[in-house]
């Protein structure tokens, strides 16, 4: 538990399903009568939403890795102040689609070796892990073939191709193995209703563990 509430984040390679299973745990939880708040990164608070608009859009080298960092270091601070903090405080359950090992795969790895530029301006300016992250495993091609087809404007990371969402993959099952008191590696592949149900066991056996 982080303060007096649980904190759940989502994580996966673009396209895996994971902003699909977050609501979909947010309303199995609240169903229990668990008060949940359902956010997201970038974004989850004004000046956080405003920062995502600026990363999230425009040509796949618009900013370098170092200031992508820095951008989204800003944007979680805020949320942190404005949304998942005070939440947590209250003793609600926050799902957060991504959080920091997004940027620690996106910006820490992929564009450089910057990991421990991401791992410090966490530990200066955020200061917290999820209690719980859940990763959707995906096939990196699946997965590309999903976001693309989703045609929004958001898709400057998709842009940069199958490799990088293959970099992706395997950073983030390493990261898994990096921190297993704290992964969920579930098998994206399957229907949602079935990740559904195997995501669900595994957060209700974290809840009564």
């Amino acid at each position: 538990m982080t303060a007096s509430g649980l904190f759940i984040s989502f994580e996966g390679i673009d396209g895996s399903g994971k902003s699909t299973q977050a609501r979909l745990l947010a309303d199995h939880l609240r169903k229990q009568g668990r008060d949940v708040v359902l956010t997201r990164e970038p974004g989850g608070s004004e000046g956080a939403e405003e920062i995502r608009a600026l990363v999230l859009q425009g040509d796949p080298d618009r900013w370098s890795a170092e200031t992508e960092i820095l951008l989204f270091t800003a944007a979680r601070r805020d949320h942190l102040e404005r949304t998942i903090g005070p939440a947590l405080a209250a003793g609600k359950v926050v799902i957060c689609d991504r959080f920091a090992d997004s940027t620690r795969m996106y910006q820490g790895v992929s564009r450089g070796d910057l990991r421990h530029v991401v791992d410090d301006l966490h530990r200066l300016m955020i200061g917290i892990e999820p209690d719980i992250t859940v990763l959707i495993d995906m096939d990196p091609a699946q997965g590309l073939s999903r976001a693309l087809s989703r045609q929004t404007a958001e898709e400057r990371f998709e842009d940069f191709g199958e490799d990088l969402q293959q970099a992706m993959r395997a950073g983030f099952l390493a990261l898994a193995q990096e921190f297993p008191d704290r992964f969920v590696v579930i098998d994206g592949g399957h229907s949602v209703e079935t990740v559904a149900q195997a995501v669900q066991a595994a957060i209700q056996e974290r809840l009564v563990s």
